[in-house]
C-alpha cells in the first residue's frame, strides 16, 4: 500500500474518533442542562400550585372575617 494511503486512513479514523467523542461530550452536556431545566420547572411549578393553595384559603380567611365582623 502507498504510504500516502495509509496517512489518509490514519487521519480518517483520528477524525471520526474525535467527531465521535465530541458528539458524546455534547449529549451529556445536553443531557445535563436539561435535567437541571426540568428540577428548576418542577420547582416553579410547585410554588404555583403552593401560591394557588394559599390565595384559596386567603379567599376562606377572608371570607370568615367579613362573617365575624356582620355578627358583631
Amino acid at each position: 500500500m502507498n504510504e500516502t494511503v495509509v496517512i489518509a486512513l490514519i487521519s480518517f479514523v483520528g477524525t471520526c474518533i474525535g467527531t465521535v467523542g465530541g458528539i458524546l461530550a455534547s449529549s451529556k452536556l445536553v443531557n445535563f442542562r436539561l435535567s437541571e431545566l426540568e428540577e428548576r420547572v418542577n420547582k416553579h411549578n410547585n410554588i404555583i400550585e403552593r401560591t394557588y393553595i394559599l390565595e384559596g384559603k386567603m379567599t376562606e380567611a377572608e371570607h370568615d372575617i367579613r362573617d365575624l365582623k356582620n355578627r358583631q
